[in-house]
């Protein structure tokens, strides 16, 4: 490769990175949010009922499968149940599956070292 091709590149990313860092980016000016009102008494079903209605159909189909399994279930197994093929069943299942764990939809259990089982909140 040529020297001046690789200066070239180079001033390209520098100019990239300058234009990218932080202190000339201008600041966002935001507006002050209302305050939400407060919620009377929530009951232990309304977070999963307004979870679930929030929910794509493949996250609710993974909550379905692991609510069908009360002793818990792991990734593959979902993906299983889901109908995926063997090789690919817990890289399918595990997208949903985070998502649900962050709306509190589903309980993560670490089994073993490597072992996480779900279960139904």
């Amino acid at each position: 490769m040529k020297i001046s091709h690789k200066r070239k590149v180079q001033l390209k990313l520098n100019k990239r990175v300058k234009a990218s860092s932080p202190a000339r980016q201008r600041p966002v000016k935001s507006k002050p949010v209302a305050a939400a009102k407060p919620a009377a008494k929530p009951s232990t079903k309304a977070p999963v009922a307004s979870a679930a209605s929030s929910l794509t159909p493949k996250q609710q189909q993974v909550l379905e499968i692991v609510q069908a399994n009360p002793e818990g279930i792991n990734p593959k197994g979902i993906g299983l149940a889901a109908g995926q093929e063997d090789t690919k069943a817990a890289s399918w299942a595990t997208g949903a599956l985070k998502k649900l764990t962050e709306e509190g939809a589903v309980e993560r259990v670490q089994v073993a070292a490597n072992k996480v089982i779900y279960k139904a909140c």
